[in-house]
């Protein structure tokens, strides 16, 4: 292995890079013999990295002339990613050394593209589209380098030039970035001249948007991809039928096992999935891979099919492997007929030695049932589909290459007998095909052009081609993108449902995890979920981002669609002293500063009012500028500020009221600082209480709650303060206006009747973003009858607000 490592590392691969290709059993030998294909020893970084991504591509099956590719890239035939591509693609289905001048027009070979003919072939697309560029700035910017990218003239040009100038001629035409490319600022100069709406509106995707889907696809390897009937089939038929099934449509599908809640990495592969075809004009289709019935549930099938709508998503056709339960059946006799199949007695501890032992390192050999006739072993098939053999007495293992290098051609199983009732076809199948033999036979079935998957799939694809080409039938591309993590949070299903199962979290729901249907509980809007995932693009790497930077997309998009509302956590009763017990104002509040639609309430102003009571000191101290006594403090949207004259107590010595005087009559210098406030005004609605505010902070303790470090494990690093459960904030009528034009709406209506109250999203001013929770009692009669005791209000905190994430909720 060391030698190995040496080797790698002259490749320009760092130390840990080439250990960690020398310890890839399928990788290394394949890296291996491309280097001594060239005959060198020594590389450039550019050819080094090009032969890396070879491996990473090449099979025997796939790119029989692997070694002829590794050579052309060696003597700088072929220099770029591009001209790979084209060379792996060519010699899929052509001998390079025997027409050599069609291999060097395929891959480029020899072509120079001049900076002068990228600077023109680059102006005249911009050319092209500038009335677009001009109208949608830099929004437009990833479509505009997606048809520069397809243009023939630059199919061979060095990418890096093409980019470096794309990004100068975009520059000359549309500018820095300005205001015009914030989206908020970009709203509010749109709504200067609006004229002001009469009720406040809340609504689900408002003035913010995130990238377009465009700009994952615009660059790197899936920029790339092959056009729909150009992947190599074992007969040329099944290419032909293919092309008539589609009509050269792109079709990928989103293919979850329903067995639990999507979370935030499912969330990239349905923008990938749903967004690779509607970038391409194609289709989608959601297939359920519902093979295991012991853990599969209708909730979770209804769940995930509402969280890919939730996102902005619909499937094209929305099926199941289930349906296609009695074809793969009589595909596995096939397999079995031509020998490629066998009927398995051994027990998982004796396969698992066959393969190497645990491990993997130990010496490979046969099962003594793999080479039975092959009569005995439909036979033997048939008995399992009878329900004669008990679960784990027998399986179907493919008869593959114990041979090869990759664990995926170790014969893997196809079926098991298992007597569990299927949430769709009941009790008619004792037997359900394994993930291996049912995945690529559905891709298949439904024509998929472009199956796409996360990168611990990698190893699958050569047993997903094997298969398709044992029973002859189409064969779909498969390709593989990074996973996406995030930091703070524990994806895995068995390790959730860990916490729910000791009572850590209340469900799979519970707005502190990292589900789809947890984040939507919490109130986050699937905009920022797109944007975030959106932003980091498309790469063949994992990726494990630190969660501020969802946190920063959520703010950017509540920031937009969120009305804004005074609320105080802590209430503290202030008596305006100078003031009758009968005085009354009213003061008008927009709901939003810089959008005037979202209109603006009217809230009563009174002798008696509440401020929060972190706004409030007994001690005054240098740089603190609310509430103290002897000092003054302004009160939001209210013309003259209040001073402190003292306090009231209650029997325990604490400060029940704080007596102030309203400063309508004297003249005091501007005050330094605005606080909110709510008035005691029952006969206007006001304060509107809130019942439980839920302050939701990270739960576990440390980023990675998996890592080595962790005393105890994950379950040991649960944070005691990850939920505070607040009773007694109020907030003012606005926030009970806001639900109340909600539910006069159809939408509103079927929302609070479904309870996805989590659209209601407010910001409370100087604490934080908060929604309405599904435990929130909202009956439509006593909402439109406006008895708000009726209900209960209980709201969860979404994301802290920037300047304040230091703030205390």
């Amino acid at each position: 292995m060391e030698g190995l490592i040496t080797k790698f590392e002259a490749l320009g691969l760092t130390a840990d890079k080439a250990k960690e290709a020398a310890g890839n059993k399928k990788l290394a030998p394949t890296l291996d013999g491309l280097i001594t294909a060239t005959g060198q020893s020594s590389f450039s970084k550019n050819t080094g990295m090009l032969l890396y991504k070879l491996a990473a591509k090449v099979t025997k099956e796939k790119t029989p002339h692997g070694d002829y590719i590794a050579q052309a890239i060696g003597s700088g035939r072929l220099g770029s990613d591009e001209q790979v591509s084209a060379a792996t693609k060519f010699c899929s289905k052509n001998d390079p050394a025997a027409d050599e001048k069609a291999f060097d027009a395929a891959c480029g070979v020899g072509v120079v593209v001049s900076d002068a003919e990228i600077t023109a072939a680059i102006a005249g697309v911009l050319d092209s589209v500038k009335d677009t560029l001009v109208a949608e700035r830099y929004r437009a910017l990833g479509r505009a380098l997606g048809k520069v990218k397809s243009t023939a003239a630059l199919q061979w040009a060095d990418s890096g030039k093409v980019k470096s100038e794309f990004d100068a001629q975009a520059l000359a035409l549309l500018g820095p970035k300005d205001e015009r490319d914030d989206p908020a600022a970009a709203k509010k100069a749109a709504k200067k001249a609006a004229p002001k709406a009469a009720s406040a509106k809340i609504a689900e995707s408002r003035g913010w948007e995130p990238a377009s889907l465009e700009s994952m696809f615009a660059e790197g390897e899936i920029s790339r991809m092959h056009k729909v009937g150009e992947n190599p089939q074992i007969k040329p038929e099944l290419t032909a039928e293919h092309l008539r099934a589609t009509g050269g449509q792109v079709i990928t599908r989103f293919p979850p096992e329903p067995n639990g809640f999507l979370h935030i990495g499912h969330a990239k592969a349905i923008n990938v999935n749903f967004g690779y075809a509607k970038t391409h004009g194609g289709v989608c289709n959601l297939r359920y891979d519902d093979t295991n019935p012991e853990a599969e549930e209708q909730v979770y099938v209804d769940s995930i099919l509402e969280i890919i709508r939730w996102l902005g998503f619909e499937p094209h056709q929305v099926l199941y492997s289930s349906d296609y339960f009695q074809q793969l059946y009589d595909l596995a006799v096939q397999l079995t007929e031509r020998g490629l199949a066998y009927v398995c007695h051994c027990t998982g501890e004796q396969i698992n030695e066959q393969r190497g032992g645990k491990d993997k390192g130990g010496a490979r050999f046969a099962c003594e049932h793999r080479d039975r006739p092959i009569a005995e072993s439909l036979v033997e098939f048939q008995k399992m589909k009878d329900g004669r053999y008990g679960a784990n007495e027998a399986t179907l293992r493919m008869k593959m290459d114990l041979e090869d290098g990759n664990p995926q051609m170790w014969d893997l199983i196809a079926y098991r007998v298992k007597f569990a009732h299927h949430h769709r076809t009941g009790d008619a199948w004792c037997i359900y095909p394994t993930y291996d033999f049912t995945h690529c036979l559905c891709d298949s079935f439904e024509n998929i052009t472009h199956s796409l998957c996360t990168r611990e799939f990698f190893q699958s694809r050569q047993s997903y081609y094997w298969l398709c080409d044992a029973v002859e039938v189409y064969k779909p591309v498969q390709w593989e993108y990074g996973r996406l993590n995030v930091t703070n949070t524990m994806l895995s299903k068995r390790k959730l449902l860990a916490l729910r199962n000791a009572g850590v979290v209340r469900d799979l729901d519970d707005p502190r995890l990292y589900t789809l249907p947890a984040l939507r509980r919490r109130g986050v809007p699937p905009q920022a979920i797109n944007a975030f995932v959106r932003e980091l693009g498309i790469t063949a790497a994992d990726a494990v981002i630190e969660v501020g930077r969802l946190e920063n997309h959520i703010r950017d998009a509540l920031n937009v669609c969120a009305p804004r509302i005074m609320a105080l956590v802590r209430p503290v009763r202030v008596v305006l002293e100078n003031l009758p017990e009968s005085y009354f104002e009213e003061h008008e509040l927009v709901y939003h500063p810089s959008d005037a639609t979202f209109g603006s309430r009217r809230v009563p102003f009174t002798r008696t009012l509440f401020i929060d009571s972190a706004d409030f000191r007994e001690s005054d101290s240098p740089g603190y500028f609310r509430l103290a006594p002897n000092k003054t403090v302004g009160l939001n949207g209210v013309p003259y500020p209040i001073t402190c004259t003292g306090v009231r107590r209650a029997a325990d010595g604490s400060v029940s009221e704080v007596l102030c005087r309203y400063e309508n009559e004297a003249s005091v210098p501007k005050p330094k600082a605005y606080i909110q406030w709510v008035a005691d005004s029952p006969q206007h609605g006001s304060p509107v209480r809130i019942d439980e505010l839920r302050v939701y902070n990270p739960l576990f303790k440390h980023a990675n709650p998996d890592e080595k470090s962790v005393t105890g494990g994950f379950m040991n690093d649960v944070s005691e303060t990850s939920l505070e459960v607040i009773h007694g904030a109020v907030a003012d009528i606005g926030l009970w206006d806001s639900i109340k034009r909600y539910a006069s709406t159809a939408a509103g209506k079927k929302e609070l009747n479904e309870k996805n109250v989590e659209t209601l999203r407010f910001q409370f001013m100087r604490i934080g973003y908060f929604a309405l929770d599904k435990d929130s009692a909202m009956p439509l009669a006593a909402i439109e009858s406006d008895q708000i005791a009726s209900t209960k209000l209980v709201m969860n905190r979404i994301v802290t607000l920037k300047e304040d994430s230091k703030k205390d909720a």
